[in-house]
């Protein structure tokens, strides 16, 4: 573990060098073994000791049926950006794991909880959502979904809901112009996400 701590916390910049490590201990050690390192590494001092143990829990997810909590419980607590940014990729290689479809009443469990946080991990992990499987056929479920929280109090995670269906207005602007034509843009919540929507048009 002191080796490990050595080599990551000198990284200042990026990902890869986390989720390589975590690769490695899946790799090597038992599901078991694995679920222990990475509850060891989500509670150290360092973020980037914590985006290593995040990657875990991602990758071995589909695996064990209590570590979506783990990682809930991650999400709602940690204050680091770089841990959530890490959140939102392990909760995307979830669903891939367990295919996106089989994922919907997760995906949708999660988006409906009452922390900014665990919301954003979904709207960030699935980004872009209609290059997903099942989504990619079903444009309007990932709009819909995305949407619920266009007028959420936490202004994080309205600019990662606008960021996400301007991402999919690329390929479908017809349905972000009809879901966006329902929106009550005098709500000033909602007129800032929707300011999003459109930031590159």
């Amino acid at each position: 573990m002191d080796a490990l701590e050595r080599k990551l916390t000198v990284v200042q910049h990026g990902f890869k060098t986390f989720e390589e490590e975590a690769l490695k201990i899946v790799a090597s050690c038992t599901l078991s073994e694995s679920k222990s390192i990475a509850q060891r590494l989500i509670k150290n001092e360092y973020y980037q000791m914590r985006c290593c143990g995040v990657f875990i829990l991602g990758y071995i997810a589909v695996k064990d049926a209590t570590i979506l909590s783990l990682l809930k419980n991650v999400a709602r607590s940690d204050e680091s950006w770089q841990v959530q940014e890490i959140l939102a990729k392990a909760f995307d290689q979830f669903c891939k794991d367990n295919g996106y479809e089989n994922s919907l009443s997760i995906i949708e469990e999660w988006l409906a909880g009452d922390s900014p946080n665990v919301c954003r991990a979904v709207t960030e992990g699935l980004r872009i959502w209609t290059s997903r499987p099942y989504f990619k056929d079903h444009p309007d479920v990932a709009i819909s979904l995305i949407s619920q929280h266009r007028e959420s109090e936490s202004e994080y995670l309205r600019k990662s809901v606008g960021n996400s269906l301007r991402d999919i207005s690329k390929k479908h602007g017809v349905l972000i112009k009809k879901e966006t034509e329902t929106w009550n843009l005098k709500d000033e919540k909602v007129a800032f996400t929707y300011g999003y929507v459109l930031k590159s048009h």
